[in-house]
């Protein structure tokens, strides 16, 4: 008696698994996107007439640097004797005591992980909205030390925008805008460093303040040493964004729309007190 004939082994097919560090369609344009900002961004920090379009945002970015400085004076015994903020010469911080490595040290890092918060806004339009809030106060405060007209003027001008975008296609563009805010606050080292070397601004950048104080170690090699440290920064937030993030557009949305209004209120009024409180601080 004869056997029945034994099928041939099917053959297993294997599938490529899509891990979670693999970017979609549509994170790989934030990436390409966070490289044109960081070239248009340079142009702008510099060009003369143009740069002057950008100075709320500078002032913000310069004034989050500044604020680590001083908060890292306070915290390790040191006393703020000034702080200075200005779009066109840069800022300064002058403290007496602490430990002048650390509060050196807090602006470039201070400014890195503030930058990454606003980069992780640009996968996640949730995340974006909260950020805005952050950004809506934190572009009125500068006013208080730089009372220009111009940069009034642009500084409703950004408001405005971070209102309206609000009621744009989901609030989507709130994504694009706080990646802007990230990139530039991610790589304050470089316009930091092009300002003292290139340009001559009349305030040191941290990488030469650095070089003072450990006179072994040259500024240039600070700030090769800072510009690396911030694209680790960057690449950590980027990888975090794309693996917790990895939502549709339509999900993004829905997510979104849940968005707690008890915290968009609370946020509100924090910018209405900015403002009044900016209203009634008398003018020089």
């Amino acid at each position: 008696m004869s056997l029945p004939p034994v099928a041939p082994p099917m053959p297993t097919v294997t599938k490529t698994p899509i891990t979670t560090i693999t970017p979609s369609n549509d994170q790989v344009v934030i990436l390409y996107v966070i490289i044109a900002m960081a070239v248009i961004i340079f142009g702008f920090w510099n060009v003369p007439i143009v740069r002057n379009l950008i100075n709320p945002l500078k002032l913000f970015t310069i004034g989050w640097h500044e604020l680590c400085h001083v908060c890292a004076g306070i915290l390790t015994g040191g006393r703020v004797l000034k702080m200075t903020i200005d779009p066109h010469v840069g800022g300064a911080t002058i403290v007496e005591g602490g430990r002048p490595w650390l509060i050196l040290s807090a602006g470039y890092i201070g400014s890195t992980f503030f930058g990454g918060l606003f980069v992780l806004a640009a996968w996640h339009t949730l995340v974006a909205k909260i950020m805005s809030f952050v950004l809506g106060v934190g572009l009125f405060l500068p006013l208080v030390l730089v009372r220009d007209k111009l940069t009034i003027l642009l500084t409703a001008m950004y408001e405005g925008l971070l209102v309206g975008f609000w009621f744009i296609d989901h609030a989507q563009p709130l994504r694009w805008y706080c990646l802007l805010i990230g990139v530039m606050n991610v790589f304050f080292v470089v316009w930091d460093v092009a300002d003292d070397r290139f340009f001559h601004k009349t305030n040191d950048s941290d990488a030469t303040q650095f070089s003072l104080l450990f006179p072994r170690i040259g500024a240039h090699v600070w700030a090769v040493f800072w510009v690396f440290f911030e694209l680790a920064i960057l690449t950590g937030f980027v990888l975090l964004g794309i693996t917790v993030f990895k939502i549709s557009l339509d999900q993004m949305n829905a997510q979104a729309g849940k968005y707690c209004p008890l915290v968009a209120y609370s946020c509100s009024r924090l910018i209405c007190s900015s403002v009044s409180a900016y209203m009634t601080t008398p003018h020089e």
